[in-house]
């Protein structure tokens, strides 16, 4: 028996836990940047609108941050490549580490990685499982967008330049997600340690770009995959460097591997004190303990992200330029006439989708705890049900309100000091970012009712998400019946600011979470936990 026997076998497993989030997460990668074609093909038909749009590009930093430079803008696929690589690879990136860390130190952590381990296994089989079925996830992917692009008519050299970046920078990240599960006996440190790396170079990328410091964004992972230049005189060499890079990152994990025991993390856990706090003795602040990192980390990157989009707002003008065609656009999306007050309401609306997953993800905490076997002895103590299981219901929803409201203070201050009215522009666009609130919190809602009636489809809630947004941001485009995309929550918000505001559909919202939280609570009381 070698030290790889079985791979195979679990290569398999896993495709067949993940039978229905890696179709989702692959759909996600590939729709995005072919409906960003699709939208630049429409909105710019002209050479010389594109060409104006470009010219606007390279003059604004702020842009350059947020999305990078534009290396051909005469073309319809080189703003494709500028509009869409960030995002892509942000996503191929994440979907990479999720899925690596799944299915190494979250199995490790579970006590399955030591069964396992007791069958004619090989040592090293889980993990190259996951990074094969990872790495075939990208490749996927990356052939997906190829068809994808050429079916649009784009070149067929700059869509295999394209989806390559974007399966290079997955299979790179397959390999920083496999050294961090090295690290740390947690699934969740693991995944952070992982994400703050993928923040990292995105933030070195973003500093480059809008500072023009080609160097420093040459240091970063996404930068190498907007200077592969597709659709712009491609660099086929770039590709090798990701194929490098992330073989030299599994290699690196697997000397780090053999330097540990399973279930064990070559960092060294803090032990905590032999008592309790008094601050720690409730179900209420248990949960917050295990949330509040998480909680942190999502308001700094809201309140950055935030801050660099209030920045835009006052150059939506410019960004417009001539083209009628994008300014009706704007308008009808955001149900006002003023163009910052639409891209105000057009990116709120895309905010709440993305506090969607953090609520999602802290609903799922306790399913983490009830799997992991910490639940049970919590529970045989003098705690009721409800009590625990509503301890992360309100961290849930209070966080996601909380981040958005970080959002858009951080918009309206940024945007509120180039026009002279930080107080003002702060309270108004908080207004509205509070609006999308109740959208979030039916979200998280339907993630409680899974739990506590299908605990082993809780991962089903991320499908929802991805329904959501998918009908939010393309059922106009791809012409879904009217009545099918209103069954978003998030189609039911007010577009604000300047649309029209009406409490109605808000409070009818909150009701609809109400019901489906006490839905959630009431199953949970009377089914089994479940560690498997």
């Amino acid at each position: 028996m070698t030290a790889l026997t079985g791979t195979g076998v679990l290569v398999r497993l896993a495709l067949r836990r993940d039978r229905l989030l890696l179709p989702v997460w692959i759909l996600v990668i590939v729709a995005i940047p072919a409906s960003t074609a699709s939208a630049i093909a429409d909105l710019y038909p002209d050479v010389g609108q594109r060409l104006a749009l470009g010219a606007t590009i390279m003059a604004n930093p702020a842009l350059q941050a947020l999305t990078g430079p534009v290396f051909d803008a005469a073309s319809v696929g080189g703003l494709t490549a500028w509009r869409a690589t960030t995002f892509a690879t942000v996503l191929a990136g994440l979907m990479s580490v999720m899925l690596v860390v799944r299915h190494t130190r979250a199995e490790e952590e579970s006590g399955r990685a030591e069964l396992i381990g007791a069958a004619p296994v090989g040592r090293y089989a889980l993990p190259a499982a996951a990074v094969i079925v990872t790495g075939l996830a990208n490749l996927l992917a990356a052939l997906l967008l190829t068809a994808g692009f050429a079916g649009q008519g784009l070149p067929p050299a700059g869509s295999i330049a394209f989806a390559g970046a974007v399966a290079g920078v997955g299979w790179v990240f397959t390999g920083i997600a496999a050294v961090t599960a090295q690290l740390t006996e947690n699934a969740r440190t693991a995944n952070a340690l992982a994400i703050a790396v993928l923040g990292l170079f995105f933030l070195l990328r973003a500093a480059g770009d809008a500072a023009g410091a080609e160097a420093v964004s040459w240091l970063s992972p996404l930068g190498w995959a907007q200077r592969t230049r597709a659709f712009a005189d491609e660099r086929w060499w770039l590709l090798a460097v990701f194929a490098a890079v992330a073989v030299l990152l599994v290699m690196a994990a697997d000397l780090l591997a053999r330097r540990r025991d399973v279930g064990a993390g070559l960092l060294p856990s803090r032990r905590g004190p032999a008592a309790a706090a008094a601050s720690l003795r409730s179900p209420l602040a248990l949960a917050w303990r295990l949330q509040r990192g998480v909680l942190f980390g999502w308001a700094a990157a809201f309140a950055v992200v935030g801050a660099v989009f209030g920045s835009l707002a006052a150059s939506v003008g410019d960004i417009v330029g001539d083209n009628p065609q994008i300014a009706d656009m704007l308008t009808r999306l955001g149900g006002a006439g003023a163009l910052v007050d639409t891209f105000f309401a057009t990116q709120l609306g895309l905010f709440a989708l993305v506090a969607g997953g953090y609520a999602v993800q802290a609903v799922l905490r306790p399913r983490a705890e009830e799997a992991g076997g910490r639940a049970e002895p919590v529970l045989a103590g003098a705690v009721f049900r409800w009590r625990w299981l509503g301890g992360h219901l309100v961290c849930a929803l209070a966080g996601s309100a909380l981040i958005l409201a970080i959002a858009g203070l951080a918009a309206g201050l940024a945007h509120g000091l180039r026009v002279g009215e930080p107080a003002t522009q702060a309270m108004r666009i908080l207004g509205a970012a509070l609006a999308q609130v109740p959208a979030v919190w039916v979200l998280a809602a339907i993630t409680a009712l899974l739990f506590g009636l299908l605990p082993r489809m809780t991962a089903a809630a991320w499908a929802f998400l991805v329904a959501f947004a998918l009908l939010g941001q393309l059922g106009e485009l791809l012409q879904i019946d009217e009545r099918i995309r209103r069954l978003s929550p998030f189609a039911h918000v007010p577009h604000l600011p300047g649309g029209a505001a009406s409490a109605t559909p808000l409070v009818w919202l909150c009701l609809v979470t109400g019901v489906l939280i006490a839905a959630g609570l009431a199953g949970f009381g009377r089914r089994d936990l479940k560690t498997d």
